[in-house]
């Protein structure tokens, strides 16, 4: 059923009061049982056990660990009769429904909704019974064709839950438990017709959007005299399509269509209905088209949004709060605007995660954020023979699918994540990687309830093994977890990357000073953040700190010993610099890459986890790097060797673009040895790519190349100004002996400057300082961790934290100066 935003003639509001009791598994078989007093808590619904035992102040791994072994009880008082339904719209995992003391329903998916007719007086006891799921997951069939070590035990493969909390080294423990979603009390007037069915569609052909709808009604629902549907300042009729089934057509020419906020503006239409005196809200609508390019030899993968190729680029969402599974706008909203912030198109919601809630999507279409959804499937070798099975699958995703009807944001559904990969690394051939749910169960529901979006089998596919790069969609970790060149991004010749650039990322200074994790690398809390694979002998701060030794030429073990405060700079450094270099190289014009997304967009837990944003909100060095790597018009540059260097001019925007390159070598960080100048004009949707020679007009070694003597410079900068207003679009840098280790007075300086309510520093330097962090607890810097060549200066707007009630104060460092700069209000 499509979604349904409100009803003038329902009144729906979520049920309150509800308590939570925990017992030993089987200890209680009906809710007389339970004891009227004991240890019932308050606890809070939507929301899970973990969330309750933290908010309690008794959430540590053993009581996590023990919520699998346990029954957990909610219950909740109607204050009010009710004579209409009550509707479960998240229950984990395998739970019973009881109402006025009698079993109404059975839940054993947490991805399915449960709704039930009620008619029942004030003081009715709605109580929920959540049975233990880690006794159920051990007594399930063992044998399957391979195991994944990653996700345990083997029997989740059975149930229809979340990976979450069965990832040890990716996750803190707790099995998913509760009433995740929101639980609702819903009462429609007499006359108010039911539906059975809602089926809305949106096409658009580069001229026109068109609305398709149809509405199925419940038995014995009288059809309504009219019924209208309205949408951008027209409208038309719906009429009869036989006894219980009404449907109409709008067509809108001229529409403004929907584009990701990188290429157009992502605009949106409210869609409402009228049935005769009732006016039901479908919420926004969007109008756009979408092909999926496989490219000149069929083997790629991208997408083209209303014909315009969208490079996709953006993070794997984890969730709002993983301890309570949080959903609703005041959740997502936060996490998803730091998205767009950084100049991400596409979210991916991985087949370990959980799915998200209408908000979610609402937000998404609102914010021009693509959203790569995957069915929770993951790793397993799952029982796609049994016809249960498949039918909880296909349940599944047409309510999925029904429910985003209309989003513009859903792009791709996807199978699952690394149920090929797995099964192929663990030996098994070809005709195992997949099976009828993939074969047939999800993409006939693609076909029937969303044909405009894309369906990909499982992320990584195609090619002769799942996992290449070179052939459909992978997960590229050949810079990262491999432990490869940055060449390597280029030779691997990407198609299109699900997921990549995984490393341990380290917050900054304002998430670390609360001391939990503790910011001493080797102390047991901050390992138990680090993420690791199950059996690695290895974890992901190893892959950071190889890079760090690349890159700066450092030993970390010994640096990390001698002097912690330079190595969290330069761990914090090295992650924005291997990120902005790699999109580099997929970015330009002449790659095969259609798309990357990193690995993650927000951490699990405190500390130094996968995401680029910190669990407290808080950007991270990652988060600046991947900005300024994802600028719709940005500037890169790339190391051609003997070609000199590459300088990739791209204009995603639907406007023309009229700008100057500029090109500066430096001698020592501070002496211009050699400048050049060239205009450029680019139209819509349009990139290109200058030789550095071609600026430079005769023979100099740009990218130390031919070394024939000592090097001339040791970095070169790069600009990207507006040709009418003078701005800097894009920065680019390139080192080519390396971005080293020597640190030296870089003389610089900050001043702040106030307009109105709003805060800027304006910052210089004499001498090129390197990954400049702006370090202030009370205010967030809109950028960071960026390069500041001499006689540019750069404005950072500061913005003010949650919580804080002082002004601006505080330090400008940079990973190669041995100077920084204070500022403060008055100073």
């Amino acid at each position: 059923m499509a979604r349904i935003v409100a009803r003038s003639g329902e009144r729906l509001e979520p049920l309150a009061g509800w308590s939570w009791l925990a017992t030993a598994a089987d200890a209680a078989a009906t809710p007389a049982d339970l004891p009227e007093a004991g240890d019932w808590q308050e606890a809070a619904v939507p929301g899970t056990v973990v969330g309750t035992l933290r908010a309690l102040g008794r959430l540590d791994d053993a009581s996590a660990n023990a919520i699998g072994q346990q029954d957990h009880w909610y219950r909740t008082r109607l204050t009010e009769a009710l004579n209409g339904r009550v509707r479960f719209e998240g229950l984990a995992t395998v739970t019973e429904i009881w109402v006025g003391g009698v079993k109404q329903a059975d839940s054993a998916s947490m991805f399915a909704p449960v709704e039930l007719a009620v008619d029942c007086p004030a003081g009715t006891q709605i109580a929920l019974c959540f049975r233990a799921l880690a006794p159920k997951l051990a007594a399930a069939p063992r044998r399957s064709r391979w195991r994944p070590a990653m996700i345990q035990p083997n029997g989740l493969r059975w149930f229809r839950t979340s990976a979450l909390g069965s990832m040890p080294g990716w996750c803190p423990p707790g099995l998913p438990t509760g009433p995740y979603r929101p639980v609702l009390r819903i009462e429609s007037e007499a006359n108010a017709p039911r539906f059975e069915a809602v089926d809305l569609r949106t096409r658009y052909d580069g001229q026109t959007g068109t609305i398709t709808l149809s509405l199925t009604l419940a038995a014995n629902a009288a059809l309504p005299a009219r019924a209208i549907m309205r949408c951008a300042g027209d409208e038309a009729a719906l009429h009869a399509d036989g006894d219980r089934r009404l449907a109409g057509t709008l067509s809108l020419p001229g529409i403004a269509p929907w584009f990701p906020h990188t290429h157009g503006e992502p605009a949106l239409h409210a869609l409402t209905l009228m049935l005769d005196g009732e006016t039901i809200d479908l919420g926004r609508v969007g109008f756009r088209s979408l092909e999926v390019d496989r490219g000149d030899d069929g083997e790629g993968f991208g997408l083209i949004v209303n014909g315009v190729p969208v490079f996709c680029r953006g993070a794997c969402w984890s969730n709002a709060d993983v301890t309570t599974l949080a959903g609703g706008r005041a959740a997502y909203e936060p996490w998803l605007r730091l998205a767009r912030e950084a100049g991400m198109n596409m979210i991916r919601l991985p087949g370990v995660m959980t799915y998200e809630g209408e908000a979610f999507f609402a937000l998404c279409d609102e914010l021009g954020i693509m959203v790569w959804q995957e069915m929770m499937l993951a790793n397993f070798d799952y029982p796609q023979g049994d016809a249960g099975f498949r039918a909880a699958i296909t349940a599944e995703v047409e309510a999925l699918l029904g429910r985003t009807q209309g989003s513009p944001s859903l792009a791709v559904l996807c199978g699952g994540s690394e149920v090929f990969q797995q099964s192929a690394m663990l030996g098994a051939p070809a005709e195992a990687w997949s099976g009828p749910v993939f074969d047939e169960v999800l993409p006939d529901a693609v076909a029937t309830f969303r044909p405009d979006i894309a369906y990909v089998p499982n992320s990584p596919s195609g090619g002769p093994l799942p996992f290449v790069a070179d052939k459909g969609v992978t997960h590229y970790y050949g810079v990262g977890a491999y432990m490869r060149g940055l060449d390597d991004a280029r030779r691997a010749n990407v198609r299109f990357a699900a997921e990549s650039l995984a490393f341990a990322n380290v917050p900054e200074e304002v998430s670390l000073r609360a001391g939990k994790p503790p910011a001493i690398t080797h102390h047991p809390d901050w390992k138990r953040a680090v993420p690791r694979d199950a059996g690695a002998s290895w974890d992901f701060e190893d892959v950071r700190d190889h890079y760090l030794e690349r890159l700066y030429g450092l030993e970390p073990a010994r640096l990390r010993r001698e002097d912690p405060e330079r190595y969290f700079a330069l761990s914090r450094a090295v992650v924005a610099e291997v990120m902005e270099e790699t999109f580099a190289e997929w970015r330009r014009p002449a790659s095969p890459t259609r798309g990357a997304l990193v690995w993650l967009l927000q951490d699990l837990q405190p500390g130094a986890g996968w995401g680029v944003i910190a669990s407290d909100g808080e950007p991270k060095s990652a988060w600046h790097g991947l900005a300024r790597a994802f600028r719709p018009v940005q500037l890169a540059l790339t190391d051609e060797g003997v070609n000199g260097l590459g300088l990739h001019v791209l204009n995603e925007c639907p406007e023309p673009l009229t700008a100057t390159v500029e090109l500066t070598c430096w001698r020592a960080g501070e002496v211009a040895v050699f400048q050049a100048k060239r205009e450029v004009a680019l139209g819509p949707h349009s990139a290109t790519t200058l030789s550095a020679f071609e600026l430079i007009g005769r023979f100099f070694d740009i990218a130390y190349a031919y070394r024939f003597g000592p090097p001339g410079h040791d970095v070169t900068s790069a600009v990207l100004r507006d040709a009418a207003s003078g701005k800097v679009l894009a920065e680019a840098f390139h080192f080519p002996l390396g971005r080293g280790h020597e640190r030296h007075h870089c003389g610089l300086a900050a001043k702040l400057e106030c307009e109105g309510d709003d805060w800027s520093l304006v910052l210089s330097t004499q001498r090129l300082a390197q990954s400049v962090e702006i370090v202030d607890h009370g205010w967030r810097p809109e950028h960071s961790w960026f390069h500041l060549a001499p006689g540019e200066p750069r404005r950072v707007r500061i913005t003010r934290r949650p919580g804080t009630s002082s002004e601006p104060s505080g330090e400008v460092r940079a990973v190669n100066a041995i100077d920084h700069a204070s500022y403060a209000v008055g100073a």
